[in-house]
């Protein structure tokens, strides 16, 4: 054997007890090297899954102002005409204020019936004309009080109506796609008066 090849085997055997050794170290207690990227990895998992959380939450804000745009824009579409109805209102409340008026004078001529016709013709025309864009007009008479809806004007006893009911409309209500524009002025019934006590005695 020559000198070459011994030198050759002694460098085989002493790699060979090298790489046995770190073996038996990364079995008994670890590369501290490999500690290092673990610890380094774990804090990049980490950074990684605060960053899925920050986007997911953005996503649901990001829904969450889409969902209150629509909204807005629905309420928008759907209102818009709230002030002009609330212009026009008067006009229909003067045309229904002629009929009435034209009511107890029947007996005055042909005038009067013909104006008062083409009044009534007026009305329903207006009539149809805010229906057609989601106004509804309230006449409560006869129905229990609901002050989201009427407007109380005053109390008084009824003894044929039930307590809290409307007595009379003094001026009919509005709605605009279900959303009050005018309450309806009302007067309401006053519940019956207990037994009445002798002041004198």
């Amino acid at each position: 054997m020559s000198t070459d090849e011994k030198r050759n085997e002694q460098v085989e055997d002493e790699l060979k007890d090298a790489t046995e050794a770190a073996a038996e170290e990364a079995q008994a207690g670890g590369d501290p090297g490999t500690e290092g990227e673990g610890s380094e990895m774990e804090a990049l998992q980490a950074q990684v899954q605060e960053a899925q959380e920050q986007m997911l939450r953005s996503q649901a804000e990001m829904q969450n102002v889409r969902r209150r745009a629509e909204i807005d824009v629905e309420k928008a579409h759907k209102f818009a005409l709230e002030k002009f109805v609330k212009e026009l209102l008067p006009v229909a409340d003067s045309l229904e204020k002629a009929v009435e008026s034209t009511e107890a004078n029947e007996n005055t001529g042909e005038l009067v019936a013909s104006i008062r016709e083409g009044v009534e013709m007026t009305l329903d025309l207006f009539m149809a004309s805010l229906k057609k864009f989601n106004v509804e007009q309230l006449n409560p008479a006869g129905e229990p009080f609901d002050p989201q809806q009427h407007e109380a004007m005053s109390m008084v006893p009824a003894p044929d109506a039930e307590p809290n009911s409307v007595v009379a409309v003094v001026q009919k209500g509005y709605l605009l796609n279900g959303r009050v524009v005018r309450p309806a002025m009302v007067v309401v019934a006053k519940a019956a008066d207990g037994p009445k006590i002798d002041e004198q005695a």
